[in-house]
């Protein structure tokens, strides 16, 4: 059995296949970013998720594609959480950007985005993933992410820049007490997922003058220093992966046009066509 993930901060996707390359089964646990969460938690998230210990034993690879899997030691860390799990399997841990890169570019030059509850970006030249620069993460970077537009939602409430109208429904949906919000965000793991959650806010009301502003700025930042800067020809094919550009996608359209560019496809998640890059590799 091989069991192919595709892991955010959020969230994490899987989908087992049997010896015939056939889907035996697919599941979601909660996120599992080795940079942003301790390695007990990590375990847990997996342990819980009947579906996978059931056929620990039966495994024999594990390709996981996961955010925080850009450098040695959290790949590390989550690679040993999977072997202490799945004993009898050979572990690959990779960087999410790549599976994006699998998921849409197949074997073709393109630029290669993610906008989910982090963000970035990459050229790929058909053969090899070039990063223009190395993320620093959900505290310095991560422009239009879903925790980028968290942080501007409660800065913006706090500061009483919201319309009145607005800030009334954000009250209403989300827990706002000062101590509540500065619990979450300082005492409790996953800041970054917590702060994404209220960007769950934005698309019932996305035809807001408000909401609509606030993203185009997020995004206009983005291309600005994730697109921008890799320098390729206008005609070159520029995805996005994530429920931000998904649902999103109108105004990230009319961003790309302003600098002369467009957008060729937006997937919200990439693990199905994850798992047929997969079976295509498997099969030659």
């Amino acid at each position: 059995m091989i069991l192919i993930a595709d892991g955010g901060s959020t969230k994490a996707d899987w989908i087992a296949l049997d010896a015939n390359k056939e889907e035996v089964f697919r599941v979601r646990t909660l996120g599992l970013n080795p940079a942003v969460i301790q390695e007990e938690e990590l375990k847990n998230r997996i342990i819980n998720m009947f579906q996978l210990i059931s056929v620990k034993d039966a495994v024999e690879e594990i390709h996981f594609y996961g955010a925080g899997c850009g450098t040695p030691k959290p790949v590390q860390i989550l690679k040993d959480v999977l072997a202490s799990i799945f004993t009898n399997a050979k572990v690959l841990v990779s960087e999410d950007m790549l599976a994006a890169v699998y998921a849409v570019a197949s074997n073709k030059p393109a630029i290669v985005c993610i906008l989910g509850t982090g963000s970035n970006s990459c050229y790929f030249d058909g053969e090899n993933v070039h990063m223009k620069t190395a993320s620093l993460g959900y505290t310095l970077m991560d422009e239009a992410s879903g925790n980028y537009f968290g942080k501007r939602l409660l800065r913006d409430f706090y500061y009483e820049k919201m319309p009145p109208l607005i800030a009334q429904s954000f009250q209403s949906e989300f827990d706002l007490e000062i101590d509540t919000v500065k619990f979450n965000l300082y005492k409790q793991a996953n800041p970054n997922m917590y702060l994404a959650g209220f960007a769950k806010f934005m698309f019932a009301y996305k035809e807001e003058p408000y909401i609509k502003k606030l993203i185009k700025k997020g995004f206009v930042k983005f291309f600005k220093y994730r697109i921008l800067p890799f320098q390729k020809p206008s005609d070159t094919p520029i995805y996005f992966i994530g429920s931000i550009a998904f649902y999103f996608r109108d105004i990230l359209e009319k961003v790309a046009a302003k600098y002369g560019l467009k957008i060729t496809d937006v997937i919200q998640r990439p693990i199905d066509n994850l798992v047929a890059f997969h079976k295509e590799r498997i099969n030659q």
